[in-house]
């Protein structure tokens, strides 16, 4: 095991510290930093980039081939942590916590530290990690006159107020495909320059508000005990997975209710609870989205793709594109197809 003692006053010196340990080598462009690793220790990347407005990027995707525990002292930097592991797992406790807690795959965590107290964060030895963490330091965040921390749960409030640092503050919660599905995109990120840089901080905002908004829903669940416990959930995800391998397939909320083993009641609330949607919902919404896809990546025509996605009636695939997209799906070829380039 290796220990790795983080005293640090920003995310910069954060990951320097971790370099000091498991080695690698930084490389910086366009403001974005990378410290890469491949050696005995670790093979991976772990990449930061800090932003104007109090707040920061730091995404680990790594393995480390040694049990490793960060102590992290919170008297010179004490943000506070909106966690999101993609793959993988970790843990994590206070100082006079004894037992540690897990992070688990898909699960939003929000965490910040009493000052001068100590963090411990635990990654396990051979487990490939893709954790995505906005730290933000509270002062500089609310002084921003972008921002309304007003407008927060009641709970949350408090905590970005508590400028003096004063206590604790940890909330583990249910899963949430929604920021997968943003962690993605903040991954296939293809400009270069100040475009890149812009596009990232734009989905990094979009990764802090939904987690905002589903620790407020969490809350709200929890005051009006919510039906679903973890396991269901699963289920409901292996769902989702099922519909999204063939989409085109003729589903029935019934049947697949029975192939992951839930009443149909909780199947409905559970695709609601994760997706805000029902499971018909569900299925329309990821059809129409492979259909935009394919509009734009593929010479398919309208009715080969109307097939593909599994509709049957071009009408009606019109119809609900149109009010999906604002756009009629031949109207949106048409653009695709009359787009030019002109070079000088």
């Amino acid at each position: 095991m290796k220990t790795i003692t983080i005293t640090a006053a920003s995310t910069e010196e954060t990951v320097q510290q971790i370099q000091e340990v498991i080695g690698g080598v930084i490389k910086e462009r366009w403001g974005e930093y990378t410290l890469e690793v491949a050696n005995t220790i670790a093979n991976g990347s772990i990449r930061f980039i800090t932003f104007e407005w109090g707040g920061s990027l730091l995404e680990y995707n790594i393995t480390f081939f040694e049990d490793i525990t960060l102590v992290m002292d919170a008297s010179e930097y004490n943000p506070i942590h909106f966690t999101y592991v993609s793959e993988g797992y970790c843990f994590h406790k206070f100082e006079k916590e004894d037992q540690k807690r897990k992070l688990d795959t898909l699960q939003p965590v929000i965490i910040t530290s009493r000052n001068g107290g100590y963090n411990y964060g635990y990654f396990p030895k051979d487990e490939k990690l893709h954790i995505t963490l906005i730290q933000i330091s509270r002062i500089e965040f609310i002084n921003s006159r972008l921002n309304d921390a007003s407008l927060l749960n009641k709970r949350l409030y408090e905590v970005f107020y508590d400028t003096n640092h004063e206590n604790t503050f940890a909330y583990y919660g249910t899963y949430n495909l929604k920021l997968a599905q943003l962690v993605k995109q903040l991954n296939k990120v293809k400009q270069k320059g100040i475009m890149r840089i812009l596009l990232i901080e734009g989905i990094v905002y979009q990764i802090l508000a939904l987690e905002m908004a589903h620790y407020a829903k969490d809350m709200q669940a929890v005051k009006d005990k919510a039906p679903l416990s973890k396991q269901e959930l699963k289920l409901v995800r292996k769902a989702s997975r099922i519909i999204l391998k063939d989409i085109a397939a003729n589903y029935n909320v019934a049947d697949l209710a029975l192939a992951v083993g839930l009443t149909q009641a909780k199947l409905q609330e559970g695709f609601k609870f994760l997706f805000s949607r029902t499971v018909i919902e569900y299925i329309r919404h990821v059809r129409l989205q492979k259909a935009r896809d394919l509009i734009n990546t593929t010479e398919l025509n309208i009715s080969q793709i109307i097939y593909t996605i599994g509709f049957s009636s071009r009408s009606y695939f019109s119809k609900i594109f149109k009010k999906k997209y604002g756009i009629s799906p031949s109207d949106f070829l048409k653009n695709k197809q009359n787009i030019t380039v002109n070079v000088i």
